[in-house]
């Protein structure tokens, strides 16, 4: 009995000790930097003792392409404790032989930013597979079975039950309204074959240029990142990959119309006799092709603002630093205008002609959020104003911003519900001083303004003015004659 709970107490002692936090590491490995034409160089990330959840694209080499990735998983029980790793392996095929540097570079791994200094890539002539007589008494053992089976191998190809889809969150809009659109590959729980995106960066520029409405705005969402996600089509599980989603705002009444795209990616063929020894799989290409869409476009309904108006779900955010002011006291009023729709387009509120208050341009500024499929913001227009007239003025008489709510069909408008309260003189006298025009002006109150007829004085004074003209006249022409 004894020895048996000493037994007990030395297990529990070791396994104290044994209790420390397992390191979580992360790390990017650079394969061999000297090959051959015929090989690949290999980025590896790891990440030990944690679930990898995501990382940023391997990094673009000239001089090479990239050959699809792999991946690898390993669990190790060491003194009683358990490890775990898992890995992505990115291949790289050079495009020629030659010496090639890489630039430094980082990649982030589950939110951990790990950085890679440069480095130089060697690529020689294509490497010779050295075969080794068949008495060598090194030779390697496994070699013997390979060369039993010197027949070609049959490779076949595998259906995927995967498909390319393009779609929408909406069937009809009207002029203005956004409506986002998903480029997505799909592929099924019970799919077989083996398949790797290829040059996808290159493909999606292609794509979009074909897909791309020429009469919308659009807001892209900038997908970096190809990540799976588990869906559930018709009660069938899928896995959904995301290779384009964009917002478009329609700007005229023209339909808009998404042509059919093709997505080609890796496809591996599998061999008909697969052995231990020999190549068990091809790579090939399949592509894969979407269904053409369309989304009808309806005019707004009539309003004399037709044409103008923006269009989405908003609502009315306000702010101004004082109620109670004084005339020729300026106050900050900010007008913020939230919620969903095309918030780049969105214009100042047109302020009604005043002689009341002096409003200057509002300086604007705006924050866009594109997420979970949808466009949300905010624009902000901030006034400086001056009150001239004292009184009691309610501002959405002068702040009032109309838009068109597709959700319910209807025009609204965001009116501004700040009630402000001026005291102190009339500024209209300072006004007019302010415009004062100058000295000329100043003597016209002393002057005669009335008209009156010639009197018997001013027809003498005209005769004798005329006499004296005629008499030098007659003078000079007499001095010329003699």
């Amino acid at each position: 009995m004894l020895k048996t709970r000493e037994g007990w107490l030395g297990c529990l002692m070791v396994l104290i000790f044994s209790l420390p936090a397992l390191a979580q590491e992360k790390q990017v490995e650079i394969g061999d930097t000297e090959i051959g034409m015929n090989q690949y160089f290999r980025i590896t990330i790891k990440v030990e003792n944690e679930r990898l959840k995501g990382y940023t694209p391997f990094p673009e080499i000239d001089g090479f392409v990239k050959r699809g990735t792999s991946s690898s998983t390993s669990t190790s029980f060491i003194n009683g404790r358990m490890t775990s790793s898992q890995s992505i392996i990115q291949n790289y095929q050079a495009t020629r032989e030659g010496t090639f540097q890489v630039n430094g570079f980082s990649m982030t791994i589950n939110d951990e930013k790990i950085e890679v200094p440069g480095f130089t890539i060697k690529v020689g002539p294509p490497a010779k597979q050295q075969q080794r007589p068949s008495n060598d008494p090194f030779v390697d053992p496994f070699d013997v079975f390979k060369n039993r089976n010197s027949e070609p191998t049959e490779f076949i190809d595998v259906d995927a039950d995967a498909f390319l889809a393009l779609t929408t969150d909406k069937k009809e809009v009207y002029v203005g309204e956004g409506f986002t659109t998903t480029l997505a590959f799909y592929v099924a729980e019970s799919n077989r074959a083996d398949m790797r995106f290829y040059d996808l960066g290159k493909q999606i520029t292609e794509i979009v240029k074909e897909i791309k409405p020429a009469n919308c705005w659009e807001e892209n969402f900038n997908i970096d990142n190809i990540n799976g996600e588990p869906v559930t089509i018709n009660n069938r599980a899928f896995t959904q990959y995301r290779v384009y989603q964009a917002s478009f705002y329609p700007l005229n009444q023209e339909n808009i119309t998404f042509p059919t795209v093709g997505l080609k990616l890796i496809k591996y063929k599998v061999a008909k006799n697969p052995s231990f020894f020999g190549r068990n799989r091809q790579e090939d290409f399949e592509t894969f092709y979407s269904k053409p869409k369309t989304v009808t476009v309806k005019s707004l309904p009539p309003h004399p603002l037709k044409e103008q108006v923006a269009v989405g779900d908003y609502r009315l955010a306000e702010k101004i630093n004082s109620l109670d002011l004084k005339t020729g006291e300026s106050f900050n009023y900010t007008f913020n205008i939230l919620g969903e729709g095309n918030i780049s387009a969105i214009e100042e509120p047109r302020l009604p002609e005043t002689d009341i208050f002096d409003f200057y341009a509002p300086n604007v500024k705006q924050n866009v959020t594109r997420s979970g499929g949808e466009v949300k913001g905010t624009k902000s227009f901030n006034y400086y104003g001056i009150p001239n007239e004292p009184g009691t003025y309610q501002l959405g008489d002068y702040f009032k911003w109309i838009f068109f709510n597709p959700e319910k069909g209807v025009y609204d408008t965001l009116r501004s519900q700040q009630v402000l309260a001026v005291t102190g003189e009339s500024r209209k006298n300072e006004y007019i001083l302010s415009n004062d025009m100058g000295s000329f002006y100043d003597g016209i109150e002393f002057k005669e303004n009335t008209l009156s007829s010639l009197d018997d004085s001013s027809w003498m004074r005209i005769f004798a003015n005329v006499f004296i003209l005629a008499m030098l006249a007659l003078t000079v022409l007499v001095f010329i004659r003699k």
